[in-house]
């Protein structure tokens, strides 16, 4: 590894509002404390709560301007505190660390709790690791903690096609379930179809509740809704007695409980067992990780107006640094 630097190139936002008010700062360098890892920013991942944020929502209701955007990312370890021993200078990480004390990953360095960092799974690269780490937890913490999906049993993923559906979707058939998939799209379709659904139905335009039916016909074992509204009520009314629903917080609107159907709500959680699981699970099902879009650091708010747009399929990625 090379010099670190005393100050950065970070994309933060002085005050709240569109994209536009997403602009490049020069920052000083995060110095980690000893329990935590410093790390040269390959890839961060772009999130609609990163907008949320952006547009005005506040994790914990207090605010500091500059505030650097971004959950999560990998990268390689820079430096680490005198407490961190699993980590060496130079190891390919990735990392989730929500609303993160030291800034946000829209930035050349950040300096993140150790354990909240793990090593890159075999199999996927620095570039595809970047944009799993929110998502990948939450794929599989739905499929896996919330909802316990068993071995032949009919699932449907709800919003498949966005950026944790398609990672929730392979997890799904790991656990050898058999998986509907709604999409965003004919293109949506095509990929959710590419990632191992058994079956997939356009969300926008066909009839969901029928190819529910056509699928399940006797009820559905379970739901990931990772989208709300009319079509996900018409679904859930699918679910058999004694079925399941689960949804990440920020879904809207949320379903509405019914009597016979356990309907939870969680947020991932990323900790040193949560990374160990989706490692595992990530080289289990030889992960695909679809990435909708990647921009340079210097056009974060492009990759903001791309959340804007709609229709994405997978993940939109910021690109901090070009591999070696």
């Amino acid at each position: 590894m090379s010099a670190i630097p005393d100050t950065m190139r970070a994309a933060a936002i002085d005050q709240f509002g569109g994209p536009e008010v997403l602009t490049i700062h020069v920052l000083p360098v995060p110095v980690p404390d000893a329990g935590e890892v410093l790390i040269a920013l390959h890839t961060a991942g772009v999130g609609s709560w990163d907008a949320d944020i952006r547009g005005g929502w506040s994790p914990d209701g207090e605010v500091h301007f500059p505030l650097v955007l971004g959950a999560d990312g990998s990268g390689r370890v820079a430096a680490v505190g005198s407490h961190v021993r699993p980590f060496h200078e130079g190891d390919e990480v990735y990392s989730y660390s929500w609303n993160n004390p030291k800034g946000g990953f829209y930035a050349e360095y950040v300096a993140v709790a150790a354990d909240r960092v793990a090593h890159v799974p075999v199999g996927l690269d620095l570039w595809h690791a970047g944009a799993i780490p929110t998502t990948g937890l939450t794929a599989l913490q739905g499929i896996d903690d919330a909802l316990h999906v068993r071995s032949r049993e009919a699932v449907l993923i709800h919003g498949a096609s966005g950026g944790v559906g398609t990672l929730a979707v392979q997890f799904a058939k790991l656990c050898g379930a058999r998986v509907l998939a709604s999409a965003s799209g004919k293109d949506g379709v095509a990929l959710v179809r590419k990632l191992g659904a058994d079956e997939a139905v356009d969300g926008r335009h066909a009839n969901i509740a029928a190819a529910v039916r056509n699928f399940a016909s006797d009820g559905l074992d379970a739901i990931l809704a990772l989208a709300g509204g009319a079509a996900l009520e018409e679904c859930i009314a699918a679910v058999r007695d004694g079925g399941r629903v689960a949804y990440p917080n920020g879904i809207e609107p949320e379903p509405q409980q019914r009597s016979g159907i356990t309907i939870v709500s969680y947020d991932a959680v990323s900790g040193v067992r949560e990374f160990g699981k989706l490692g595992h699970a990530v080289e289990a099902a030889k992960l695909k990780v679809s990435i909708d879009s990647e921009f340079p650091l210097g056009e974060a708010s492009k990759a903001h107006s791309r959340l804007a747009d709609g229709h994405v399929l997978g993940k939109v990625v910021l690109q901090i640094r070009r591999s070696p």
